[in-house]
């Protein structure tokens, strides 16, 4: 099963670039800009990983965040995600980046983008893997800071395939960034945003009906709503689902009880993803695995998942179809 899993062409389409940082790579970042971590050694970060909620997750990855502060940072990051998702039969991936995680710290917009920017060219170039960017607004901070992101990245546009919304989802609903979402269109890019993980199905809602957005990220909660079910498959909308994430913030309590077949049963264009592999455990090949034995997925459900990965994507059917070969 598990070299089935890796021969599959796929795309993964919800990976934070930051949350691929693994513990290893913290300290080799915090020794080069000479920073102090609160952490003794890596075996002490790695036993940190254990998450109440969404929030608490997101306290330890802003923590590791702060080691990220040269544009060579964010280049080998990126950089050694490529590698492993090329590892796991990962063809083509849509990468989030949260500038502004950065930019609070006085991190300039160019160097973020810059340093990923120059590793997708890399890995392009030398593994034959190829990548779109997304940039994420935090919906827990103001829509005038993330104007102000949206300003920063228009002379990157042509670096940036679209947006999307991230962070503490609960309290934070789409509509509070609708202003956002229509500047960003005019500019031409295309949109999609975090909604129904944690935060109800309504924000699913207004995710599709206020932001116009692609696909839903997460999305899992929809099945509370089967009237959304039935929009989300008349319309092909994707979910971007990432099930040992889910489990790891309690989302599901456990991976045999995660909806994901449930989901795919209902007919949905549902994908399967690593979200933030370091502290979640597992990249892509092994979320895969983990839930195929988890819920008993058949070769074809699983396949049917990879060619969902495609399809979902915002490359062309050309590029996709080049991707796969």
């Amino acid at each position: 099963m598990k070299d089935f899993i890796r021969s599959l062409p796929k795309a993964e389409l919800h990976i934070h670039i930051e949350g691929s940082m693994e513990p290893e790579m913290m300290f080799a970042l915090a020794l080069r800009n000479g920073l102090r971590l609160p952490y003794g050694s890596v075996e002490e970060v790695r036993g940190a990983y254990e998450f109440n909620d969404l929030q608490s997750f997101l306290d330890l990855y802003y923590e590791g965040a702060r080691v990220l502060v040269q544009e060579a940072d964010f280049f080998d990051l990126t950089a050694a995600y490529l590698k492993r998702a090329h590892s796991d039969g990962v063809c083509h991936a849509e990468i989030f980046f949260d500038p502004q995680t950065h930019t609070a710290r006085g991190v300039p917009f160019e160097v973020v983008i810059s340093g990923i920017h120059g590793a997708q060219r890399a890995a392009a170039r030398e593994l034959g893997i190829s990548s779109k960017l997304i940039m994420c607004f935090l919906r827990d901070l103001s829509t005038e800071s993330a104007m102000e992101t949206l300003r920063q990245a228009i002379p990157y546009k042509e670096w940036i395939i679209a947006i999307g919304l991230d962070s503490a989802e609960v309290g934070h609903p789409p509509e509070q960034f609708k202003a956002v979402f229509e500047a960003a269109r005019k500019e031409g890019f295309l949109s999609v945003a975090h909604a129904g993980e944690e935060g109800p199905p309504e924000y699913i809602r207004q995710a599709l009906d206020l932001l116009h957005v692609s696909r839903i990220d997460h999305g899992v909660r929809c099945l509370e709503d089967p009237e959304l079910v039935e929009r989300l498959k008349a319309e092909r909308i994707p979910l971007t689902v990432c099930p040992l994430s889910n489990v790891k913030l309690r989302v599901f309590n456990t991976l045999p009880e995660h909806n994901l077949k449930r989901l795919l049963d209902a007919g949905l264009c549902v994908t399967v993803n690593s979200d933030d592999p370091a502290y979640f455990g597992g990249y892509v090949a092994e979320n895969f695995r983990a839930v195929s034995e988890a819920l008993h997925l058949t070769d074809e459900e699983i396949r049917r998942l990879a060619d969902n990965s495609f399809e979902a994507s915002f490359l062309t059917e050309k590029e996709a179809k080049g991707s796969r070969q």
